[in-house]
């Protein structure tokens, strides 16, 4: 068995490109690797009589990675990196939290609540002056949305 033979070398580039999607990020690298490792088993499972050149195999190659990459990334992705969505990391540790109002709040524009020993922008559906209670009821980036305590 010859272990230098086009069908091992594309096997070890796909291992070696699916292994080195550990050290970079973007989920893109490990297509390839399967795209190498695709055709590696496709020449070992075509008869010796059915030689691919090398130019085939690249082409091949090349469509396997387009392939995998269109159909495949979006799939995987999820499955290796875990599916989290945008609202579950914005639900921030000052949601339910206490504070008071600083600097005035319109509906139309923002003010500013001592929330802890620390300033924050934070908005309201209705006016709010200063020294007035509120609640942390969201966040929308660094703007806290309150609401006053009855």
């Amino acid at each position: 068995m010859d272990f230098l033979s086009a069908k091992w070398l594309w096997l070890y580039a796909g291992a070696f490109l699916m292994l080195a999607e550990i050290m970079a990020p973007g989920f893109v690298i490990f297509f390839f690797g399967l795209a190498a490792a695709t055709i590696g088993l496709l020449l070992f499972v075509l008869p010796p009589t059915f030689e691919l050149t090398l130019t085939w195999q690249l082409a091949l190659f090349s469509f396997f990675s387009i392939l995998y990459l269109v159909t495949l990334r979006r799939y995987v992705k999820s499955v290796f990196l875990g599916d989290t969505t945008e609202q579950q990391t914005l639900q921030s540790e000052y949601v339910g939290r206490l504070g008071k109002v600083v600097e005035v709040i319109r509906p139309e524009a923002p003010g500013r609540i001592l929330l802890g020993d620390a300033e924050w922008t934070a908005a309201a559906d209705v006016r709010l002056e200063p020294g007035t209670e509120v609640k942390v009821v969201d966040q929308q980036n660094l703007t806290l949305k309150v609401v006053a305590l009855a």
